[in-house]
Protein backbone atom coordinates (compact mmCIF):
# COMPACT_ATOMS: atom_id res chain seq x y z
CA UNK A 1 0.00 0.00 0.00
CA UNK A 2 1.54 3.28 -1.12
CA UNK A 3 1.72 6.50 0.88
CA UNK A 4 -1.26 8.06 -0.89
CA UNK A 5 -3.44 5.02 -0.23
CA UNK A 6 -2.41 4.88 3.43
CA UNK A 7 -3.47 8.49 3.96
CA UNK A 8 -6.76 7.96 2.15
CA UNK A 9 -7.54 4.91 4.29
CA UNK A 10 -6.56 6.72 7.50
CA UNK A 11 -8.83 9.65 6.67
CA UNK A 12 -11.66 7.27 5.82
CA UNK A 13 -11.30 5.49 9.17
CA UNK A 14 -11.25 8.74 11.16
CA UNK A 15 -14.35 10.11 9.43
CA UNK A 16 -16.17 6.83 10.10
CA UNK A 17 -15.07 7.11 13.73
CA UNK A 18 -16.71 10.55 13.87
CA UNK A 19 -19.92 9.27 12.28
CA UNK A 20 -20.07 6.47 14.82
CA UNK A 21 -20.32 9.07 17.58
CA UNK A 22 -23.64 10.45 16.34
CA UNK A 23 -25.47 8.12 13.93
CA UNK A 24 -26.95 5.81 16.61
CA UNK A 25 -28.19 8.77 18.65
CA UNK A 26 -29.53 11.19 16.03
CA UNK A 27 -33.19 10.22 16.48
CA UNK A 28 -33.02 10.38 20.29
CA UNK A 29 -31.17 13.71 20.15
CA UNK A 30 -33.75 15.45 17.96
CA UNK A 31 -36.89 13.86 19.41
CA UNK A 32 -36.07 13.79 23.13
CA UNK A 33 -33.00 15.79 24.01
CA UNK A 34 -34.02 18.85 21.98
CA UNK A 35 -37.69 17.97 22.60
CA UNK A 36 -38.67 18.54 18.95
CA UNK A 37 -40.85 15.44 18.75
CA UNK A 38 -40.83 12.15 16.88
CA UNK A 39 -42.24 13.78 13.74
CA UNK A 40 -39.37 16.21 13.50
CA UNK A 41 -36.85 13.44 14.16
CA UNK A 42 -38.34 11.41 11.32
CA UNK A 43 -38.24 14.46 9.05
CA UNK A 44 -34.59 15.06 9.93
CA UNK A 45 -33.68 11.46 9.03
CA UNK A 46 -35.67 11.75 5.79
CA UNK A 47 -33.97 15.05 4.86
CA UNK A 48 -30.59 13.47 5.57
CA UNK A 49 -31.35 10.79 2.96
CA UNK A 50 -33.04 13.13 0.48
CA UNK A 51 -30.07 15.50 0.46
CA UNK A 52 -27.93 12.63 -0.82
CA UNK A 53 -30.43 11.86 -3.57
CA UNK A 54 -30.32 15.51 -4.71
CA UNK A 55 -26.54 15.97 -4.87
CA UNK A 56 -25.33 12.58 -6.11
CA UNK A 57 -26.62 12.93 -9.71
CA UNK A 58 -24.29 15.92 -10.17
CA UNK A 59 -21.33 14.68 -8.12
CA UNK A 60 -19.90 12.21 -10.61
CA UNK A 61 -19.52 14.70 -13.46
CA UNK A 62 -17.75 17.16 -11.15
CA UNK A 63 -15.36 14.42 -10.00
CA UNK A 64 -14.55 13.46 -13.58
CA UNK A 65 -13.95 17.07 -14.61
CA UNK A 66 -12.18 18.43 -11.53
CA UNK A 67 -10.85 15.30 -9.87
CA UNK A 68 -12.00 13.61 -6.64
CA UNK A 69 -9.80 15.61 -4.24
CA UNK A 70 -11.64 18.98 -4.33
CA UNK A 71 -14.98 17.16 -4.12
CA UNK A 72 -13.85 15.19 -1.09
CA UNK A 73 -12.50 18.27 0.68
CA UNK A 74 -15.62 20.30 -0.13
CA UNK A 75 -17.89 17.49 1.06
CA UNK A 76 -15.93 17.06 4.28
CA UNK A 77 -16.09 20.79 5.07
CA UNK A 78 -19.83 20.86 4.30
CA UNK A 79 -20.44 17.82 6.51
CA UNK A 80 -18.37 19.40 9.30
CA UNK A 81 -20.50 22.55 9.23
CA UNK A 82 -23.66 20.43 9.24
CA UNK A 83 -22.48 18.33 12.19
CA UNK A 84 -21.54 21.36 14.28
CA UNK A 85 -24.82 23.08 13.43
CA UNK A 86 -26.75 19.95 14.41
CA UNK A 87 -25.06 19.93 17.80
CA UNK A 88 -26.22 23.51 18.35
CA UNK A 89 -29.74 23.11 16.90
CA UNK A 90 -32.64 24.20 19.09
CA UNK A 91 -35.46 24.52 16.54
CA UNK A 92 -37.04 22.59 13.70
CA UNK A 93 -35.63 24.81 10.90
CA UNK A 94 -32.05 24.62 12.20
CA UNK A 95 -32.26 20.85 12.69
CA UNK A 96 -33.58 20.32 9.16
CA UNK A 97 -30.98 22.67 7.63
CA UNK A 98 -28.20 20.95 9.58
CA UNK A 99 -29.38 17.53 8.38
CA UNK A 100 -29.39 18.83 4.80
CA UNK A 101 -25.78 20.00 5.02
CA UNK A 102 -24.65 16.85 6.81
CA UNK A 103 -26.45 14.53 4.39
CA UNK A 104 -25.18 16.31 1.29
CA UNK A 105 -21.61 16.46 2.57
CA UNK A 106 -21.36 12.79 3.55
CA UNK A 107 -23.05 11.73 0.30
CA UNK A 108 -20.53 13.37 -2.05
CA UNK A 109 -17.64 12.04 0.02
CA UNK A 110 -18.50 8.42 -0.87
CA UNK A 111 -17.86 8.49 -4.64
CA UNK A 112 -14.95 10.88 -4.19
CA UNK A 113 -13.21 8.47 -1.80
CA UNK A 114 -13.99 5.54 -4.10
CA UNK A 115 -12.49 7.37 -7.08
CA UNK A 116 -9.36 8.25 -5.12
CA UNK A 117 -8.93 4.57 -4.25
CA UNK A 118 -9.34 3.68 -7.93
CA UNK A 119 -6.71 6.23 -8.95
CA UNK A 120 -4.25 4.89 -6.35
CA UNK A 121 -4.72 1.21 -7.20
CA UNK A 122 -4.55 -1.21 -10.10
CA UNK A 123 -7.15 -3.87 -10.96
CA UNK A 124 -5.10 -6.50 -9.12
CA UNK A 125 -4.70 -4.42 -5.92
CA UNK A 126 -8.16 -2.80 -6.00
CA UNK A 127 -9.91 -5.75 -4.37
CA UNK A 128 -7.76 -5.55 -1.26
CA UNK A 129 -7.94 -1.74 -1.19
CA UNK A 130 -11.74 -1.68 -1.06
CA UNK A 131 -11.80 -4.49 1.49
CA UNK A 132 -9.48 -2.44 3.69
CA UNK A 133 -11.70 0.62 3.29
CA UNK A 134 -14.78 -1.34 4.39
CA UNK A 135 -12.92 -2.92 7.31
CA UNK A 136 -11.63 0.42 8.59
CA UNK A 137 -15.00 2.13 8.11
CA UNK A 138 -16.80 -0.51 10.18
CA UNK A 139 -14.07 -0.51 12.79
CA UNK A 140 -14.31 3.28 13.03
CA UNK A 141 -18.10 3.21 13.27
CA UNK A 142 -18.00 0.52 15.94
CA UNK A 143 -15.36 2.19 18.10
CA UNK A 144 -16.99 5.59 17.67
CA UNK A 145 -20.39 4.25 18.67
CA UNK A 146 -18.91 2.49 21.68
CA UNK A 147 -17.10 5.59 22.95
CA UNK A 148 -20.03 7.85 22.09
CA UNK A 149 -22.32 5.65 24.16
CA UNK A 150 -20.11 6.23 27.20
CA UNK A 151 -20.14 10.01 26.75
CA UNK A 152 -23.80 10.60 25.94
CA UNK A 153 -26.31 11.55 28.62
CA UNK A 154 -29.91 12.34 27.68
CA UNK A 155 -30.23 14.67 30.67
CA UNK A 156 -27.31 16.80 29.46
CA UNK A 157 -27.75 18.32 25.97
CA UNK A 158 -24.14 19.47 26.18
CA UNK A 159 -22.98 15.85 25.96
CA UNK A 160 -24.63 15.60 22.52
CA UNK A 161 -23.09 18.90 21.47
CA UNK A 162 -19.73 17.37 22.37
CA UNK A 163 -20.45 14.31 20.20
CA UNK A 164 -21.41 16.41 17.18
CA UNK A 165 -18.37 18.64 17.71
CA UNK A 166 -16.10 15.60 17.68
CA UNK A 167 -17.76 14.46 14.47
CA UNK A 168 -17.22 17.90 12.92
CA UNK A 169 -13.53 17.81 13.86
CA UNK A 170 -13.11 14.33 12.33
CA UNK A 171 -14.50 15.58 9.01
CA UNK A 172 -11.99 18.43 9.06
CA UNK A 173 -9.23 15.95 9.84
CA UNK A 174 -10.28 13.97 6.77
CA UNK A 175 -10.11 17.14 4.66
CA UNK A 176 -6.69 17.98 6.09
CA UNK A 177 -5.30 14.52 5.40
CA UNK A 178 -6.74 14.58 1.87
CA UNK A 179 -4.97 17.86 1.14
CA UNK A 180 -1.62 16.24 1.97
CA UNK A 181 -2.15 13.46 -0.59
CA UNK A 182 -0.15 13.73 -3.81
CA UNK A 183 -2.92 12.07 -5.76
CA UNK A 184 -1.72 10.10 -8.79
CA UNK A 185 -3.46 11.12 -11.99
CA UNK A 186 -3.65 8.01 -14.16
CA UNK A 187 -2.25 8.51 -17.61
CA UNK A 188 -5.28 6.68 -18.97
CA UNK A 189 -7.52 9.38 -17.50
CA UNK A 190 -5.67 12.21 -19.22
CA UNK A 191 -5.29 10.37 -22.51
CA UNK A 192 -8.76 8.91 -22.76
CA UNK A 193 -10.90 11.63 -21.18
CA UNK A 194 -11.17 13.93 -24.16
CA UNK A 195 -11.82 11.28 -26.85
CA UNK A 196 -14.37 9.44 -24.72
CA UNK A 197 -16.12 12.63 -23.74
CA UNK A 198 -16.39 13.66 -27.36
CA UNK A 199 -17.66 10.25 -28.38
CA UNK A 200 -20.10 10.22 -25.49
CA UNK A 201 -21.18 13.70 -26.38
CA UNK A 202 -21.99 12.59 -29.88
CA UNK A 203 -24.17 9.79 -28.55
CA UNK A 204 -25.79 11.60 -25.66
CA UNK A 205 -22.78 11.45 -23.34
CA UNK A 206 -22.58 11.21 -19.57
CA UNK A 207 -25.56 9.49 -18.03
CA UNK A 208 -26.88 8.33 -21.39
CA UNK A 209 -23.65 6.46 -22.05
CA UNK A 210 -23.86 4.86 -18.61
CA UNK A 211 -27.49 3.85 -19.16
CA UNK A 212 -26.52 2.13 -22.41
CA UNK A 213 -23.91 0.01 -20.61
CA UNK A 214 -25.72 -3.27 -20.06
CA UNK A 215 -23.34 -4.75 -17.50
CA UNK A 216 -23.42 -1.57 -15.37
CA UNK A 217 -27.20 -1.44 -15.50
CA UNK A 218 -27.41 -5.04 -14.31
CA UNK A 219 -24.94 -4.27 -11.54
CA UNK A 220 -27.06 -1.29 -10.43
CA UNK A 221 -30.20 -3.47 -10.30
CA UNK A 222 -28.25 -6.05 -8.32
CA UNK A 223 -26.90 -3.34 -6.03
CA UNK A 224 -30.41 -2.02 -5.32
CA UNK A 225 -31.59 -5.49 -4.32
CA UNK A 226 -28.48 -6.02 -2.16
CA UNK A 227 -28.93 -2.81 -0.21
CA UNK A 228 -32.73 -3.12 -0.04
CA UNK A 229 -32.60 -6.67 1.34
CA UNK A 230 -29.86 -6.01 3.91
CA UNK A 231 -28.91 -2.49 4.94
CA UNK A 232 -32.42 -1.16 4.28
CA UNK A 233 -33.79 -3.56 6.93
CA UNK A 234 -31.24 -3.32 9.74
CA UNK A 235 -32.76 -0.49 11.74
CA UNK A 236 -36.32 -0.66 10.39
CA UNK A 237 -38.04 -3.84 9.26
CA UNK A 238 -35.74 -6.36 10.88
CA UNK A 239 -35.66 -4.41 14.14
CA UNK A 240 -39.47 -4.12 14.12
CA UNK A 241 -39.82 -7.83 13.33
CA UNK A 242 -37.43 -8.79 16.12
CA UNK A 243 -39.22 -6.80 18.80
CA UNK A 244 -42.78 -7.56 17.63
CA UNK A 245 -42.61 -11.15 16.36
CA UNK A 246 -39.65 -12.56 18.25
CA UNK A 247 -40.15 -10.57 21.45
CA UNK A 248 -36.55 -9.40 21.40
CA UNK A 249 -35.64 -6.86 24.07
CA UNK A 250 -34.69 -3.52 22.45
CA UNK A 251 -31.28 -3.68 24.12
CA UNK A 252 -30.61 -6.91 22.22
CA UNK A 253 -30.75 -4.94 18.97
CA UNK A 254 -27.52 -3.25 20.03
CA UNK A 255 -25.93 -6.63 20.70
CA UNK A 256 -27.06 -7.87 17.29
CA UNK A 257 -25.55 -4.84 15.54
CA UNK A 258 -22.36 -5.33 17.54
CA UNK A 259 -22.25 -8.96 16.39
CA UNK A 260 -22.65 -7.79 12.81
CA UNK A 261 -19.72 -5.38 13.14
CA UNK A 262 -17.60 -7.94 14.99
CA UNK A 263 -18.02 -10.52 12.22
CA UNK A 264 -17.02 -7.94 9.60
CA UNK A 265 -13.93 -6.86 11.54
CA UNK A 266 -12.83 -10.39 12.41
CA UNK A 267 -13.65 -12.11 9.13
CA UNK A 268 -12.81 -9.43 6.54
CA UNK A 269 -9.26 -10.44 5.66
CA UNK A 270 -9.89 -14.16 6.16
CA UNK A 271 -12.75 -13.88 3.68
CA UNK A 272 -10.61 -11.75 1.37
CA UNK A 273 -8.10 -14.58 0.91
CA UNK A 274 -10.95 -16.88 -0.07
CA UNK A 275 -12.70 -14.59 -2.54
CA UNK A 276 -9.98 -12.54 -4.26
CA UNK A 277 -9.02 -15.40 -6.58
CA UNK A 278 -12.60 -16.43 -7.34
CA UNK A 279 -15.17 -15.10 -9.77
CA UNK A 280 -16.87 -12.01 -8.42
CA UNK A 281 -20.26 -13.02 -9.80
CA UNK A 282 -20.13 -16.33 -7.94
CA UNK A 283 -19.04 -14.67 -4.71
CA UNK A 284 -22.04 -12.33 -4.90
CA UNK A 285 -24.28 -15.30 -5.72
CA UNK A 286 -22.99 -17.06 -2.59
CA UNK A 287 -23.87 -13.96 -0.54
CA UNK A 288 -27.48 -14.31 -1.72
CA UNK A 289 -27.59 -17.87 -0.41
CA UNK A 290 -26.03 -16.86 2.92
CA UNK A 291 -28.55 -14.06 3.36
CA UNK A 292 -31.42 -16.38 2.44
CA UNK A 293 -30.25 -18.63 5.28
CA UNK A 294 -30.06 -15.57 7.56
CA UNK A 295 -33.70 -14.71 6.80
CA UNK A 296 -34.77 -18.32 7.43
CA UNK A 297 -33.07 -18.16 10.83
CA UNK A 298 -34.82 -14.84 11.50
CA UNK A 299 -38.08 -16.58 10.62
CA UNK A 300 -37.31 -19.25 13.20
CA UNK A 301 -36.63 -16.54 15.80
CA UNK A 302 -40.05 -14.96 15.31
CA UNK A 303 -42.24 -17.79 14.12
CA UNK A 304 -40.65 -20.81 15.78
CA UNK A 305 -41.33 -22.21 19.22
CA UNK A 306 -37.86 -22.67 20.62
CA UNK A 307 -38.18 -20.36 23.63
CA UNK A 308 -36.98 -16.84 24.24
CA UNK A 309 -33.31 -17.76 24.60
CA UNK A 310 -33.26 -19.64 21.30
CA UNK A 311 -35.10 -16.78 19.60
CA UNK A 312 -32.52 -14.29 20.87
CA UNK A 313 -29.59 -16.45 19.73
CA UNK A 314 -31.22 -16.93 16.32
CA UNK A 315 -31.85 -13.21 15.92
CA UNK A 316 -28.25 -12.30 16.77
CA UNK A 317 -27.06 -15.04 14.38
CA UNK A 318 -29.09 -13.39 11.60
CA UNK A 319 -27.13 -10.16 11.99
CA UNK A 320 -23.86 -12.12 12.17
CA UNK A 321 -24.62 -13.88 8.87
CA UNK A 322 -25.43 -10.55 7.28
CA UNK A 323 -21.99 -9.38 8.41
CA UNK A 324 -20.33 -12.37 6.76
CA UNK A 325 -22.09 -11.50 3.49
CA UNK A 326 -21.03 -7.86 3.79
CA UNK A 327 -17.40 -8.94 4.26
CA UNK A 328 -17.67 -10.92 1.02
CA UNK A 329 -19.22 -8.01 -0.88
CA UNK A 330 -16.75 -5.29 0.11
CA UNK A 331 -13.85 -6.63 -2.03
CA UNK A 332 -16.23 -7.54 -4.84
CA UNK A 333 -18.87 -4.96 -5.76
CA UNK A 334 -17.05 -1.61 -5.45
CA UNK A 335 -13.97 -2.77 -7.44
CA UNK A 336 -16.29 -4.14 -10.11
CA UNK A 337 -17.95 -0.74 -10.52
CA UNK A 338 -14.49 0.77 -11.05
CA UNK A 339 -13.44 -1.90 -13.54
CA UNK A 340 -16.60 -1.43 -15.60
CA UNK A 341 -16.12 2.34 -15.82
CA UNK A 342 -14.34 4.01 -18.75
CA UNK A 343 -11.32 5.96 -17.51
CA UNK A 344 -13.03 9.33 -17.95
CA UNK A 345 -16.26 8.30 -16.20
CA UNK A 346 -15.06 6.64 -12.98
CA UNK A 347 -16.62 9.39 -10.86
CA UNK A 348 -19.97 9.15 -12.66
CA UNK A 349 -20.08 5.37 -12.28
CA UNK A 350 -19.23 5.58 -8.57
CA UNK A 351 -21.83 8.32 -8.05
CA UNK A 352 -24.50 6.36 -9.95
CA UNK A 353 -23.90 3.32 -7.77
CA UNK A 354 -23.95 5.47 -4.61
CA UNK A 355 -27.28 6.90 -5.79
CA UNK A 356 -28.69 3.39 -6.22
CA UNK A 357 -27.56 2.61 -2.68
CA UNK A 358 -29.28 5.70 -1.28
CA UNK A 359 -32.51 4.86 -3.12
CA UNK A 360 -32.47 1.36 -1.63
CA UNK A 361 -31.82 2.76 1.85
CA UNK A 362 -34.77 5.13 1.41
CA UNK A 363 -37.22 2.55 0.02
CA UNK A 364 -36.10 -0.32 2.27
CA UNK A 365 -37.34 1.09 5.60
CA UNK A 366 -40.56 2.40 4.02
CA UNK A 367 -41.44 -1.09 2.76
CA UNK A 368 -39.84 -3.27 5.41
CA UNK A 369 -40.83 -1.30 8.51
CA UNK A 370 -44.62 -1.82 8.28
CA UNK A 371 -44.21 -5.41 7.04
CA UNK A 372 -41.78 -6.34 9.80
CA UNK A 373 -44.07 -4.92 12.46
CA UNK A 374 -47.37 -6.45 11.29
CA UNK A 375 -46.94 -9.03 8.48
CA UNK A 376 -44.42 -11.34 10.06
CA UNK A 377 -44.72 -14.41 7.80
CA UNK A 378 -44.95 -12.49 4.51
CA UNK A 379 -42.04 -10.30 5.61
CA UNK A 380 -39.70 -13.27 6.00
CA UNK A 381 -40.87 -14.96 2.80
CA UNK A 382 -40.44 -11.72 0.84
CA UNK A 383 -36.83 -11.24 1.87
CA UNK A 384 -35.89 -14.88 1.47
CA UNK A 385 -37.05 -14.48 -2.14
CA UNK A 386 -35.13 -11.20 -2.51
CA UNK A 387 -31.98 -12.95 -1.27
CA UNK A 388 -32.42 -15.78 -3.76
CA UNK A 389 -32.97 -13.07 -6.37
CA UNK A 390 -29.49 -11.76 -5.54
CA UNK A 391 -28.05 -15.14 -6.48
CA UNK A 392 -29.93 -15.24 -9.76
CA UNK A 393 -29.01 -11.65 -10.69
CA UNK A 394 -25.34 -12.22 -9.85
CA UNK A 395 -25.09 -15.30 -12.05
CA UNK A 396 -26.79 -13.42 -14.87
CA UNK A 397 -24.38 -10.49 -14.44
CA UNK A 398 -21.44 -12.88 -14.71
CA UNK A 399 -22.40 -13.63 -18.31
CA UNK A 400 -22.02 -9.90 -19.18
CA UNK A 401 -18.48 -9.59 -17.76
CA UNK A 402 -15.16 -10.27 -19.43
CA UNK A 403 -13.06 -12.97 -17.73
CA UNK A 404 -10.72 -10.36 -16.20
CA UNK A 405 -13.59 -8.20 -14.95
CA UNK A 406 -15.15 -11.22 -13.26
CA UNK A 407 -11.85 -12.54 -11.93
CA UNK A 408 -8.98 -10.00 -11.97
CA UNK A 409 -6.51 -12.60 -10.65
CA UNK A 410 -6.53 -14.23 -14.08
CA UNK A 411 -4.05 -11.61 -15.28
CA UNK A 412 -1.93 -10.73 -12.21
CA UNK A 413 1.26 -10.22 -14.16
CA UNK A 414 -0.31 -8.31 -17.01
CA UNK A 415 -0.92 -4.60 -17.14
CA UNK A 416 -3.72 -5.09 -19.62
CA UNK A 417 -7.35 -4.78 -18.67
CA UNK A 418 -10.19 -5.33 -21.12
CA UNK A 419 -13.13 -3.00 -20.63
CA UNK A 420 -16.67 -2.99 -21.91
CA UNK A 421 -17.51 0.03 -24.01
CA UNK A 422 -20.63 1.48 -22.35
CA UNK A 423 -22.28 2.35 -25.64
CA UNK A 424 -22.14 -1.19 -27.05
CA UNK A 425 -21.29 -3.56 -24.20
CA UNK A 426 -18.58 -5.02 -26.46
CA UNK A 427 -14.93 -5.51 -25.67
CA UNK A 428 -12.55 -2.76 -26.77
CA UNK A 429 -8.86 -2.72 -27.40
CA UNK A 430 -6.90 -3.49 -24.22
CA UNK A 431 -5.82 -0.49 -22.24
CA UNK A 432 -2.79 -0.29 -20.00
CA UNK A 433 -3.32 -0.08 -16.25
CA UNK A 434 -0.35 0.79 -14.00
CA UNK A 435 0.34 -1.78 -11.33
CA UNK A 436 1.62 0.43 -8.57
CA UNK A 437 1.36 3.89 -7.15
CA UNK A 438 4.85 4.55 -8.46
CA UNK A 439 3.64 3.93 -12.00
CA UNK A 440 0.85 6.44 -11.48
CA UNK A 441 2.67 9.08 -9.53
CA UNK A 442 3.39 12.45 -11.08
CA UNK A 443 6.85 13.96 -11.13
CA UNK A 444 7.59 15.27 -7.65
Amino acid sequence: MGAAMRRIQAGNALSAFGLGFTVPYLYVYVAQVRDLGAGTAGAVLAVFAMAALVVLPFTGRVIDRRGPLPVLVGGAVLASVGALAMGLSWSVPTAVLSATLLGAGTAVMQPALATMIVWCSSPTTRTRAFATQFFLANLGLGVGGLIGGQLVDESRPGSFTLLFSIEAVMFLVLAGIALTVRLPRPAAFADVAAPQDSVAGGRGGGMRALLSHRAMLQLCVLGFVLFFACYGQFESGLAAYGTEAAGIDPSTLGIALAANTAVIVIAQFVVLRLVERRKRSRVIAAVGLIWALAWVIAGYAGLGHGGQMMATVAFISTYALFGLGEAMLSPTVAPLVADLAPASMVGQYNSAFALVKQLALAVGPAVGGPMGAALHGPYIVTFVLFSLGITALALRLGRQLTPVQDQPSLAPASRVVVRHQPETGKETEPETEPETEAALAPTR
